[in-house]
């Protein structure tokens, strides 16, 4: 049987129990004060009936005035401490709150980028946002109030039930018969709203989902004249998470007042019984005074417990998702394997790899990339290419081959070291929302300005970046939106040029830029590429010309390899893809 997610969060906050204790403790203190004032207004009511001869009397003060003036400094004392605590039990929980939605957070973003390429390609980033921002924060909205009135409630009945006894068993008996009901009403209500609650999480995520989507493509939605379509998508995701509220709200609604009805059978019973008690003279004026408040004060809190519960099933949906995300475990684990220098030396040996649910891209896949020099891979879209990379960074592992850098397997490679040995110029630039400065910096954070300023130079985007308003610090906006397809590319190869890494791979970097800055560009790839492995993977010919070694692939093969001139003269697949975007017939 699955742990519950209560049971989950209490282990998740294990180092926070001396908190939750004290919190809880000061809850409880906090309600017994509360419970206080009933007790005073029987006093009060006594010391009127019977004046000398009230139980103050008997505490050794038989004047009344002075009897009403040691209740109201009782009084005072009573509200004084119920607002201390007030103020304690809410600092403690809410604090609580926070910093355990804090690092909740923290710990499940840290997992999720720990998660494997392939996992990230079954899942969509809205409903992750959704777990992240969303669900973490449903359960501090339940510790800042619920976990508080559950205790409460508790140390009502407990405190209130051992009075009623004391006093009169047969009104206890009365004021007690409403509540097993309102717990089997109660329990039944859990069962039937916890998974209305799991529908209202999981559509709250689809919108995120599409929202996110929405955001992302602005721009594609926009040039197809799509955002009618858009709007209504998001409608139609919108009307489904309102339904499924709906249905979690109808039953959550008739909660209170089906409680309510049987609170009041409670109340009334106490009252007539009580009351003809009383007036038979087998009970105080002023102990029936304190028995009718304190069943108030016992029956009355119970009609809150459908707003307890329903902000506890919201909370606890949103837990089972959080640690459903933390207990996902990666396909993809490193070594620990970290040499103090790498040399860049890459092996393929019989590579075979295939996407989930699709036919092989690789197949017995061999390819010798010796350290310092520059090969460049070709071949026709779909060929396997830009998978060799993602192979190369273990994004993703072969089904079957062996992939060695420097002689030594990438399953025993520490991850860490392993990226942190691959620098990645991508087709697909992304940049992140800051300056121009952040994003350059992004590729080692300790890296001194001047050597940012190299980096910027050696990509050819330095005098660019000294022509903005703020330089180095204008901001570029979110996915480097203010700057051209030009601009962004060398700004990331300043950030993989001050990586520095011992192996640069560069897939069709030069692919969406025009010839001035492609020619750039490659001035600063030469630059670049010398005393490191370079893997480059280009539709353009023209920019792997002077590779030490050219690859060409077809259908998932190396069907021919070479200088260019080797090719050429080979007038076989290369031969034909250079005439296609030259028009030459030769080299």
């Amino acid at each position: 049987m699955s742990e519950s997610p209560f049971r989950r969060l209490l282990r998740y906050a294990e180092t926070d129990r001396a908190r939750i204790y004290k919190a809880s403790i000061l809850s409880i203190l906090n309600k017994i004060a509360d419970l206080a004032p009933p007790a005073l207004i029987g006093v009060a009511v006594d010391i009127v009936i019977k004046k000398e001869a009230s139980i103050l009397a008997q505490w050794g003060v038989e004047d009344s005035f002075h009897q009403l003036v040691v209740l109201a400094i009782l009084t005072v004392l009573v509200w004084g401490a119920e607002s201390v605590f007030e103020y304690a039990f809410q600092w403690q929980w809410r604090t609580l709150a926070q910093d355990l939605q804090h690092r909740l957070r923290v710990d499940t973003h840290r997992h999720l980028q720990k998660l494997d390429m392939g996992w990230f390609r079954d899942h969509k980033s809205g409903r992750l946002m959704s777990i992240l921002n969303d669900d973490i924060n449903q359960l501090e909205r339940f510790l800042d109030g619920g976990a508080n009135d559950i205790l409460q409630v508790g140390t009502t009945v407990v405190c209130v039930t051992g009075v009623f006894f004391y006093f009169s068993p047969g009104i206890a008996m009365l004021a007690m018969l409403p509540i097993p009901i309102i717990l089997w009403g109660s329990f039944l209500f859990q069962s039937r709203i916890a998974p209305r609650y799991a529908n209202v999480r999981e559509r709250a995520s689809l919108i995120n989902s599409q929202l996110a989507n929405n955001l992302s493509g602005i721009e594609t939605v926009k040039s197809f004249t799509a955002e009618e379509r858009e709007v209504q998508t998001l409608d139609r995701l919108s009307v489904e998470y309102k339904e499924a509220n709906a249905d979690a709200i109808r039953l959550s609604s008739a909660f209170s007042p089906l409680i309510r009805m049987a609170i009041v059978l409670g109340f009334g019973a106490t009252l007539v019984y009580g009351g003809q008690l009383t007036l038979d003279g087998q009970m105080e004026v002023g102990v029936y005074s304190v028995l009718v408040f304190l069943t108030q004060r016992l029956l009355w809190p119970l009609t809150r417990l459908g707003a307890t519960f329903d902000l506890y099933q919201r909370a606890m949906a949103s837990v089972h998702r959080v640690f459903g995300l933390l207990d996902t475990q990666t396909a993809i684990v490193g070594g620990e394997h970290t040499p103090e220098q790498v040399e860049g030396g890459v092996e393929l040996n019989d590579v075979s790899f295939a996407y989930p649910d699709r036919e092989p891209i690789l197949d017995v896949f061999s390819l010798s990339i010796p350290a310092g020099q520059t090969v460049a891979i070709v071949g026709p879209t779909g060929s396997g290419k830009s998978t060799i990379v993602r192979l190369l960074l273990r994004f993703y592992d072969p089904q079957s081959g062996q992939i060695a850098l420097d002689n030594t397997d990438l399953h025993q490679w520490n991850l860490d070291t392993l990226r942190q040995s691959i620098g990645l110029v991508s087709q697909s630039v992304y940049l992140f929302d800051g300056s121009i400065w952040d994003n350059i910096l992004y590729g080692r954070p300790e890296a001194t300005e001047e050597e940012v300023i190299a980096a910027a130079k050696a990509a050819e985007v330095h005098e660019f970046i000294q022509t903005l308003p703020q330089g180095y610090h204008t901001p570029i906006g979110e996915r480097g939106l203010k700057l051209s397809g030009g601009q962004s590319q060398r700004i990331s190869i300043a950030r993989a040029i001050l990586k520095d890494p011992p192996i640069l791979v560069l897939d069709e970097a030069t692919s969406a830029v025009d010839n001035e800055t492609e020619a750039a560009i490659q001035r600063s790839l030469e630059v670049v590429s010398k005393d490191r492995t370079t893997i480059v993977i280009a539709h353009r010919l023209s920019t792997i010309r002077h590779a030490d070694k050219i690859v060409v692939m077809d259908l998932g093969r190396i069907v021919a390899e070479g200088t260019h001139e080797d090719l050429i003269a080979d007038k076989g697949l290369y031969h034909r893809l250079w005439n296609v975007q030259t028009g030459e017939k030769g080299a």
